[in-house]
């Protein structure tokens, strides 16, 4: 696709109609929580009467073959092998999952970044807190100038006691995509495990997790892939298979069946819950690639267009430099602002800065600050999807000029 037709694509919406999301409001916060559109909610009532009118003809006879047809359809579009490959219902319970399962001893350590999402170090500091491991924690900067500085700070912090890495593929609080097939490669070559934190990757930009060949790779479905909220997945490589459980013990811990893994099995049926996130994820995939020429192609390359147009405009505004090379961005960005003047000491993470409530309550922008990389220091992230356009960022580059010199 030529740079004048993506031009000519950020400048207006794209199908509007089929998102559910208020028509009065302007929504920067795909990164979130993303929006699924109304068909595919539609085709999850239908499969949620399916349910509850037989639930032991869709629970006993019907939900394995469902189950496994989703799982298929996600593993081929994230290139990976199917056997290797089970729904979670988020990052956050296949990060559990994976660090509840490995084995770590009094002075291991377990290396982190600071860019990482705040549930997931959680993970990883109750993990060290648990079995007497330390938490590593690598200083990545923001702005930065190359993906060699998170290259560089990553890996000069491994050690001899280094026994575990969690990495984001593209970072929560600063949108940055990491370098991971040469963080991967590295440490393959001193046999660390590396988990990559995937929750942004599927429908932001293009993945092939047998190129990538990690230990771990979990992701959302319900972030840039649109999909109802409730469904993720976990990929476990060949090696680890045997080793990672769910942390959900169920029926399948003393299965005695032998046409599936353990490890398909276990995960399959964690306990009666609502799978209908996780089968509406091959209907996702289809209506979005029917949506427009090249499909997702189409949709990751424009959406990458618009936020780096976006981007450009409120740095312009703001009178900043550009914090992180175009390479290193997807279809979020992270910008600087000025530091918060209301200064608390335990600032609330989730979308209580005052900036955040002062747009939302007067001009219905929804975009998140976020404390970085510490409080009153703080960024501003926009997402850019098929339902914004480049005006709309016009419009908050204007008001956050205006408000640069004032108390918020």
């Amino acid at each position: 696709m030529n740079n004048i037709m993506l031009t000519n694509m950020i400048t207006e919406p794209i199908f509007p109609e089929i998102w559910e999301l208020q028509k009065d409001i302007i929504f920067f916060n795909h990164g979130s929580f993303g929006s699924c559109p109304e068909p595919i909610l539609q085709y999850q009532n239908k499969l949620r009467t399916q349910m509850e009118r037989q639930p032991v003809q869709f629970f006993v006879r019907d939900y394995e073959k469902m189950l496994d047809e989703a799982r298929i359809c996600i593993a081929q579009f994230v290139d990976a092998d199917p056997d290797c490959l089970v729904f979670v219902p988020n990052v956050t319970y296949g990060v559990n999952c994976v660090f509840n399962s490995l084995e770590f001893h009094p002075g291991d350590e377990i290396l982190i970044t600071n860019h990482e999402y705040n549930a997931c170090k959680n993970i990883v500091e109750y993990t060290a807190q648990k079995t007497g491991a330390k938490t590593v924690v690598a200083k990545i900067p923001f702005p930065l100038n190359s993906q060699e500085e998170i290259f560089h700070a990553i890996m000069s912090n491994v050690t001899t006691k280094t026994r575990a890495v969690l990495i984001d593929h593209i970072t929560s609080p600063t949108a940055l995509i990491f370098p991971v097939e040469k963080i991967i490669r590295e440490l393959k070559k001193k046999e660390i495990p590396l988990v990559i934190d995937g929750s942004h990757t599927p429908g932001m930009i293009p993945l092939s997790i047998k190129e990538l060949d990690p230990d771990f790779y979990t992701a959302n479905c319900h972030k840039w892939l649109c999909s109802p909220k409730g469904a993720g997945f976990l990929y476990v490589n060949k090696k680890w298979i045997n080793k990672i459980r769910p942390i959900a013990i169920s029926h399948g811990a003393n299965t005695q069946r032998t046409d599936l893994s353990r490890f398909l099995i276990e995960f399959g049926w964690t306990g009666t819950d609502d799978p209908t996130p996780y089968f509406c994820v091959p209907e996702v995939i289809k209506y979005f690639r029917s949506l427009v020429n090249n499909g997702w192609d189409t949709i990751m390359k424009r959406n990458h267009s618009l936020v780096i147009a976006a981007r450009e405009v409120i740095y312009s505004a703001l009178g900043i430099r550009t914090p992180a090379p175009v390479e290193l961005i997807g279809s979020m960005a992270t910008i600087p602002i000025w530091d918060a003047t209301n200064y608390s000491s335990s600032p609330n993470p989730l979308y209580m800065d005052a900036l955040q409530t002062f747009l939302w309550e007067n001009h219905k922008i929804e975009v998140p600050i976020i404390p970085w990389d510490n409080y009153p220091k703080r960024v501003l992230r926009i997402s850019a999807q098929l339902y914004n356009s480049l005006p709309q960022y016009e419009k908050l580059a204007e008001i956050l000029k205006d408000l640069k010199n004032k108390k918020i």
